[in-house]
């Protein structure tokens, strides 16, 4: 599409002309049309990589569809309602300098504004350019204090089994070959497979065992697809979505061994079906899906799949199953990765719980990672807050925060941030080699470390004093160790040292609150950056960092913020490219409230104090 040509000149009677009667200094539209709207004009430049400059019909102004996706998200209206507003409501075309009753769009062009945006990598465009405005308005800096935290987001898909996952990506890699393979070419077992997983469903009344061996099925179902898709003639086929998603899933659920049993007939199994296919009983195709699956000949290697193993969009092929027969065998519940598919409609969408006992929460969907800068000065009754949305991230939900922590540095770093020097945390983000990093970058980050584990009621390593520096530890008897040892380990670099206390231990009182049974000695591992957590644990319990920690207290109110009032726990859509923009249109709305609220409460605070000599005067 071609652009039109673009003037921010308002025309004769249109809202502008009513703007005195309708919408006095303090209104929020008129603020959102003098602070807001020159922003996103501004971003014109950035929006026409998004459009053809001289091919295709006239596109809706790229200006206007940022600028309503904008309001829509600070008013929390749908797209159908968006287009409403602007065929109804004076303040929203006041806000984007229109008239009432000029040309509307139909609300699919919304979505397929925000599919330009997503496809030119601008996802963010609408959140930054708010950040740079607030930046030249003087209200954050390049660097400021902040505070950060995370909270879940459910993602439009439901937790599956691990059968009805697999059961579910079969059923939707044969409907998308079924029109792309001819009934000749189709495998034998081809009419068997789209009964069992297109026209039919699982008995989820039935027992655990048939549960079980339903699953064992469907694994060898799924590599005998996998193996069929490995003929040079299908590498169209192999490399359609739910193809590659099959294998990604049948990589995670199950594993190959080597079977004990004959090979089935490869011809029975895996020959192309007539163009009328006989017949085929239950008992045979449960027979052919049993436990052992054929070997196939191992295909030139030129002809292999070609997709990198461990990659999220091309998934790669189950590796080579081992010399004779191949038994396919679901993987054991402690073999299961945290990052595996949960639901094939959202493959990106995966598993996390916080919390155990009473208070654990389980979901799937993503986590997001929110930051706030933090002005520390006292606000005056009713002086709206001060604080912005400076950072949101959005990441798969198994990451941990401290992996969040990192994406949170390196996404503002190229929105032209620099790192805070006092960052607010909970327990979740402070770890020995975070507080060290901190340290030799002259930044303080500010929040309480987890305690030792406990054992048995032993001493933990918080009741010992340790120097890791002078390698010298103390336990609670008040001995000195007699060994110490510098651990490396080889795949991660990551140092600890080993502290033996040997025969200081024979003797001593406090054995049996250190010692676990037939323990001879006491030994103690620490990380090398051990002193910085133990002052620490030990600085946390003091008043001045507890009255400290009460500026991360507040990040909990902008979350329920975001939650409440934009929808932060719930996407909208699937996938989490679309999610991504989802959030950043949710933290662009929220700064621009709060800076609307700000602006109208100078205003008014403004005219009160120019009304106050004057009512002085009079009382005189």
């Amino acid at each position: 599409m071609s652009l039109p040509a673009f003037s921010s000149q308002s025309e004769l009677f249109s809202t502008a002309a009513l703007s005195g009667t309708l919408f006095p200094e303090d209104d929020r539209y008129r603020l959102f049309g003098k602070l807001i709207y020159p922003q996103v004009a501004g971003q014109r430049s950035s929006l026409e990589n998004c459009y053809c400059a001289d091919n295709g019909r006239t596109a809706v102004e790229p200006v206007l569809l940022l600028g309503v996706s904008l309001l829509q998200e600070l008013d929390g209206m749908p797209d159908r309602l968006a287009v409403e507003m602007l065929r109804y409501h004076a303040g929203w075309n006041f806000a984007l300098n229109r008239q009432i009753g000029d040309r509307l769009f139909h609300p699919t062009t919304l979505v397929n504004f925000r599919n330009r945006l997503q496809e030119h990598k601008l996802s963010a465009l609408g959140f930054t350019t708010i950040l740079k405005a607030l930046e030249k308005a003087g209200l954050i800096s390049r660097q400021n204090r902040q505070r950060l935290d995370s909270t879940q987001m459910f993602g439009r898909v439901a937790r599956m089994s691990r059968l009805d996952c697999v059961r579910e990506t079969l059923r939707l890699v044969l409907q998308e070959l079924e029109p792309a393979i001819e009934p000749a070419l189709r495998p034998a077992l081809w009419s068997a497979l789209w009964d069992r997983y297109v026209e039919s469903q699982a008995d989820y009344g039935a027992s655990s065992e048939t549960l079980t061996r339903k699953l064992a099925e469907a694994g060898n179902d799924a590599w005998q697809l996998l193996e069929w898709l490995r003929a040079p003639a299908l590498r169209q086929c192999r490399a359609k979505p739910q193809a590659q998603l099959l294998a990604r899933v049948f990589e995670e659920q199950f594993q190959l061994v080597a079977g004990a049993a004959a090979p089935l007939d490869e011809k029975q199994v895996m020959a192309p079906a007539s163009p009328e296919p006989a017949a085929v009983s239950e008992p045979a195709v449960t027979a052919a899906a049993a436990a052992v699956v054929p070997r196939l000949d191992p295909m030139p290697e030129s002809t292999q799949m070609e997709m990198p193993t461990g990659s999220a969009t091309e998934p790669a092929v189950p590796a080579q199953a081992p010399a004779g027969p191949t038994e396919v065998r679901p993987k054991d519940k402690e073999q299961l990765d945290s990052a595996r598919v949960q639901n094939p409609h959202d493959p990106e969408a995966t598993y996390s719980v916080k919390g155990k006992g009473e208070q654990k929460k389980e979901h799937v969907g993503y986590k997001v990672q929110v930051a706030e800068s933090v002005c520390e000065a006292t606000l005056s009754a009713g002086e709206p807050t001060r604080n912005f949305i400076v950072g949101i991230v959005t990441h798969p939900a198994y990451e941990h925060d401290e992996t969040g922590a990192q994406k949170m540095e390196q996404e503002q770093a190229q929105m032209g941030l620099d790192k805070p020097p006092v960052q607010y945390v909970d327990a979740a983000y402070v770890s020995a080699q975070k507080l060290a990093q901190a340290q030799a970058e002259g930044r303080e980050l500010i929040g309480p470390a987890l305690p030792s584990r406990q054992v048995e009621g032993r001493f933990t390593a918080a009741d010992f004093q340790v120097n890791v520096e002078e390698r010298q530890a103390i336990c609670p008897a008040g001995k000195i160790n007699t060994q110490c040892s510098r651990l490396v380990e080889q795949s991660t670099g990551k140092a600890s040292y080993r502290f033996e206390f040997s025969t200081q231990c024979h003797d001593c009182l406090l054995r049996c609150q250190c010692l676990g049974k037939d323990q001879r000695h006491r030994s103690l591992v620490v990380g090398e950056h051990h002193t910085l957590l133990q002052a620490r644990r030990q600085e946390q319990r003091t008043a001045a960092f507890q009255q400290r920690m009460k500026h991360r207290n507040a990040i909990e109110g902008t979350q329920s913020e975001l939650v409440r009032a934009h929808g932060l726990r719930h996407a909208r859509y699937r996938g989490l490219a679309r999610v991504k923009l989802q959030n950043y249109f949710i933290g662009a709305a929220c700064n621009v409230k709060r800076w609307l609220r700000r602006e109208a409460w100078k205003l008014r605070q403004a005219a009160l104090a120019s009304v106050a000599p004057i009512a002085t005067a009079t009382a005189g």
